[in-house]
């Protein structure tokens, strides 16, 4: 028989017994009162790609998170998207295997680039394009405002209907495909030239320095317009959390907070005011979102293994609040009044504070 679990509350614990999934409950203990913060005004705020459905197609599979899924989620949606070796609006990251992605703007230059794990192509709204898997079996992330894309094939060729008498009749997702390597490089000729530097429409993540974390508990890149000029509605950040590490409680004034937990175990707190506050417990394939203003921290649980996420806001640049940070440099007498002990006050560091070890 399995271990009885358990319902700890502040005065008493109880067995979990009755109708319940038994692995939902131990990879979610912050749901059985293991955390003093809880509170049922504050919205569900996690969805595992794993309660999406899976939509199968001949190159590969897709599973969403919208809104129905997500209803806080008003700025992002998206997809986990696997391809085998075999065309989408927004951003993207490669998770793992290797991608062709292919676009061509509207002035007639062009772009044909092969991506790997890190990297991540944008593509601005109606921008035609193509993602291609190039590996036997490759997975990204993609995000986006707006997953609704049509075209009229034969107007925009110019070329008579019985030429497309072939195509898919229905949506071409995800397809069965090959590119071979002549393929590519005639490709990338003519038109009116290639897209390079600023008018890339791809950031390799992993070629560039991590951006320094003040706290020492990890590792982050950021990319927004500040580096990678192309991605006007979308900045994301790339965030290693080492064991036992916490991500600062802070919040975004203006934007809503999008994460999909990548790798390792991990637990965020939200407080949403008037004392209100829910904690989560997330894992690989989760994701979550803050509402802008909502304070809120992510902590690694685990004493060996590192918590990766991705983090996207629907905003140009990135940019929070830090609760160290605020504390520190506000008059010390005023924030002693909040029953915090002068010397604590004052010794707080005015630094802003963002991967930080925790005990």
């Amino acid at each position: 028989m399995y271990e009885p679990l358990w319902i700890l509350a502040q005065y008493h614990q109880a067995y979990v017994t009755g109708g319940t999934s038994r692995q939902v409950d131990i990879e979610n203990p912050s749901n059985l009162g293991q955390q003093s913060t809880g509170s049922d005004t504050v919205p569900n705020l996690k969805w595992r790609f794993s309660d999406s459905k899976t939509q199968i197609y001949p190159g590969g599979w897709v599973r969403e998170q919208v809104d129905n899924d997500l209803p806080q989620s008003h700025d992002i949606a998206a997809s986990q998207q696997h391809l085998r070796r075999v065309p989408f609006a927004g951003w993207g990251q490669v998770l793992f295997g290797r991608v062709l992605v292919s676009a061509v703007e509207e002035n007639g230059r062009h772009q044909v680039t092969e991506l790997g794990f890190g990297d991540i192509w944008y593509f601005p709204k109606d921008q035609a394009h193509t993602v291609q898997g190039l590996d036997d079996e490759n997975e990204y992330l993609l995000a986006f405002d707006d997953g609704h894309f049509d075209s009229i094939l034969a107007k925009s060729f110019g070329l008579p209907e019985s030429t497309f008498d072939n195509l898919p009749k229905t949506h071409p997702y995800i397809q069965n495909s090959t590119t071979s390597a002549p393929a590519r490089q005639r490709n990338t000729t003519g038109g009116a030239g290639e897209l390079v530097a600023d008018a890339s429409y791809v950031y390799r993540t992993f070629q560039y320095t991590p951006e320094p974390a003040p706290g020492g508990a990890g590792v982050w890149w950021k990319i927004d317009t500040t580096n990678f000029s192309i991605s006007k509605m979308i900045a994301s950040m790339y965030v290693v959390l080492e064991p036992k590490g916490i991500r600062e409680l802070h919040w975004h004034p203006i934007f809503e907070e999008w994460l999909y937990f990548h790798e390792g175990k991990g637990r965020a707190t939200d407080f949403t005011g008037n004392s209100n506050s829910r904690t989560f417990d997330f894992g690989h394939g989760d994701t979550a979102v803050f509402s802008d203003n909502s304070g809120h921290y992510i902590e690694n649980t685990s004493k060996t293994q590192t918590l990766t996420w991705v983090e996207i806001n629907k905003v140009d640049r990135v940019d929070d609040v830090s609760l160290t940070q605020l504390l520190a440099l506000a008059p010390a007498d005023i924030v002693a009044d909040l029953k915090l002990p002068l010397n604590v006050v004052e010794g707080s560091k005015k630094e802003k504070q963002v991967l930080v070890h925790g005990k």
